[in-house]
């Protein structure tokens, strides 16, 4: 069965890096691969190039974890082009503890705040006040404290500082994309439904 038109969540990328020996989160590199669709529009071998050279390994493994690893990036630029705006950054889901899910958007916003820094000041000039005001909120989010009880109000505020990391996220591209709603054409729309 091939995997280009599964949906890739947080779990299935943290078997793959594990599959390379790698205990990283994938929240990091999903900063960054966000910011760097947005910034550099990131080619599917470059990004490849960026996993790897992340899991310390010359290649994936095997074919599976190729197709996993692209499938990744393409559900990415899927998600941020479209015009429904439903990206969603590649976090730890329910099943992790609160703490887990705040790291992992720290890790997120880490990774994501590496690539615009890695960028200088020149894109940022063209940049729009609400994207800058955002982005700089996010230098906030990087220094969240990560040891939360598993309680509602913590829930909605992890949920809220989430809300505001894909909103930068995706304004972030379409600033750098305008006029271009739908950069690649999905392969087939009903894989990539949110659930």
């Amino acid at each position: 069965m091939s995997l280009i038109n599964e949906r890739q969540d947080f779990s299935d990328i943290a078997d793959t890096f594990l599959l390379h020996g790698s205990m990283q989160s994938p929240a990091f590199l999903d900063g960054r691969l966000c910011a760097s669709l947005a910034l550099h529009d990131l080619s599917a071998e470059g990004w490849l190039e960026v996993v790897c050279q992340n899991l310390g390994v010359e290649q994936p493994r095997d074919e599976p974890s190729a197709e996993r690893l692209l499938g990744w990036r393409r559900q990415t630029v899927e998600a941020l082009s479209a015009s429904e705006m439903n990206y969603e950054p590649l976090l730890p889901d329910d099943l992790f503890s609160l703490g887990e899910r705040a790291q992992g958007l720290k890790d997120w916003t880490l990774g994501f705040l590496e690539v615009i820094e890695d960028a200088g000041d020149a894109p940022r000039k063209a940049w729009s006040e609400p994207l800058r005001e955002a982005v700089d909120d996010l230098k906030g989010l990087a220094a969240i404290d990560t040891d939360l009880d598993d309680d509602p109000e913590n829930e909605n505020d992890l949920f809220a500082l989430t809300e505001h990391a894909r909103m930068a996220a995706m304004m972030l591209y379409t600033e750098q994309h305008p006029g271009q709603p739908q950069v690649e054409k999905v392969d087939d729309p009903e894989s990539y439904t949110k659930h």
